[in-house]
């Protein structure tokens, strides 16, 4: 049964028909995207910590301007956010590895770096600076401070993604879908379908679905998870079960790396 829904293929190209036979690698497209944004979130990053020392510097420079220190500090909140959602975006066009931990965690979590070091100089400065009152300690500590918490909190991905979760996830999809990568999501939905007209996709709500591969979904929409109805549909209608997805996954790692072979 095909939907009477308007479906958008994204990414200008035709999701891949082949299973994948390897871990996943971004393509040049996405790499392209990814790089963009590392850089622009780094550029912001700079200025971000440039508004820091310049209100650093105003501190040592009586009399102190209590405005101008508190509109840097929002400067250097609104570049620190900013720079955080393009970093966390960048990951999911060329999501790093997790076999290097320390590489994965500074590569996922940057942005929670990246506020600690925003922010905490400038909270010790206002701290232990003699030409602050307590009065004036207490306002500039407490609105650093809360911006610390802020910009760590959009700094943080409680979900980052890695090269290993997108191999899973297209190895499963590919394995329900006859060998297809691709799937199908709505623009406020929260899970990816392999059918079309899928009852969840398919209501009065919906006016347009989108059509493209597993990794798109993520890109786009951070999309991680399988309809279950979908997942339940397709394995009931050909037949599969988990112990077939396991000799599967087991046939695609000794090909990948035949010292994987018999490991259970």
């Amino acid at each position: 049964m095909e939907t009477e829904k308007k479906i958008t293929r994204v990414g200008g190209n035709s999701p891949a028909e082949e299973p994948v036979r390897s871990i996943f690698v971004a393509n040049p497209e996405s790499k392209k995207r990814a790089t963009k944004h590392r850089v622009f979130a780094g550029s912001l990053w700079l200025l971000a910590i440039g508004a820091q020392l310049f209100a650093i510097t105003l501190l040592f420079r009586p009399p102190i301007d209590m405005t101008l220190i508190i509109i840097l500090i929002a400067v250097d909140l609104a570049l620190a956010i900013i720079g955080s959602i393009l970093w966390k975006s960048s990951n999911r066009y060329d999501p790093p590895t997790k076999k290097q931990k320390f590489k994965f965690f500074m590569k996922s979590q940057l942005g929670l770096v990246v506020a600690v070091i925003a922010f905490l100089p400038l909270i010790i400065v206002i701290l232990t600076n003699k030409n602050l009152s307590g009065k004036q300690k207490g306002i500039l500590g407490g609105i650093a401070g809360a911006a610390l918490v802020i910009a760590g909190l959009v700094g943080v991905d409680f979900n980052p993604p890695s090269i290993e979760e997108y191999t899973e996830q297209t190895e499963r999809v590919e394995w329900l879908n006859e060998g297809r990568n691709f799937v199908y999501w709505t623009k406020s939905g929260t899970v990816y379908h392999i059918y079309s007209d899928c009852s969840y996709i398919n209501t009065n709500k919906t006016s347009e679905i989108f059509e493209g591969t597993v990794a798109q979904a993520r890109e786009l929409k951070n999309i991680t998870e399988l309809c279950s109805r979908c997942e339940s549909r397709a394995m009931q209608e050909r037949g599969l079960t988990e112990e077939d997805y396991h000799n599967a996954q087991q046939g695609i790692k000794e090909l990948i790396d035949p010292n994987t072979q018999g490991e259970q």
